[in-house]
């Protein structure tokens, strides 16, 4: 793949995962909420579901993964229940120092990973994007392996870096609060926001 190639995909996949939505909302939330523990799992579940996303459009299973609307359809349910169950977590959560440790301990590494996955490989916008607007900037009939394999390499470094972003804005933020009732509120808001992510994956 040729370095302009390359560059105008990066790009655009920049410009793409720093965009506002679902997959954002969850990782602020959840950095406002909880903090940076458990974050590396939980933003692996969202490069493995690019990766698998990248793989479908590059070897022409585009067209299957359109086709399997029923599972396509449980795995967006299932990200969106995901949401639902971080969001409760957040809204019932005790007003106390922004710690989270407590909570953050019950979080197992590959829960996050299998939760932020659903939500990938179920988000409408991640979708759009590999199914119809990569193709406008890859020609996919024509990659190689060795292309297919840097895009995957952009697509490891880029997620991580602006994810890890939000999460470590969220979560210097976290840190100016101290008053349990600012507490509270912080955890309801962020609770909310995230229960809008999962009606917004689930209308979609």
């Amino acid at each position: 793949m040729s370095l302009y190639g390359l560059s105008v995909f990066s790009l655009i996949y920049v410009l793409a995962v720093a965009a506002p939505g679902p997959g954002i909302a969850a990782v602020v939330a959840r950095a406002l909420g909880r903090g940076m523990r458990g974050a590396p799992a939980f933003i692996a579940g969202f490069v493995v579901g690019d990766l698998v996303w990248l793989t479908l459009a590059a070897t022409g299973l585009a067209m299957l993964a359109q086709a399997a609307h029923t599972v396509f359809v449980v795995v967006k349910f299932a990200g969106a229940a995901y949401l639902l169950y971080l969001a409760y977590r957040l809204w019932t959560a005790p007003a106390g120092p922004l710690s989270g440790a407590a909570t953050e301990r019950r979080e197992r590494p590959f829960q996050l990973l299998m939760g932020s996955l659903a939500l990938t490989l179920g988000n409408p916008k991640t979708m759009v994007f590999f199914l119809a607007v990569l193709p406008t900037v890859v020609e996919l009939k024509r990659l190689s392996v060795g292309g297919f394999l840097e895009i995957a390499l952009v697509i490891c470094c880029i997620l991580p870096a602006v994810l890890g972003a939000y999460t470590l804005f969220a979560s210097r933020a976290r840190k100016h609060l101290s008053r349990p009732q600012t507490v509270r509120w912080v955890q309801r808001g962020t609770g909310a926001v995230m229960a809008g992510a999962a009606v917004a994956v689930a209308t979609r």
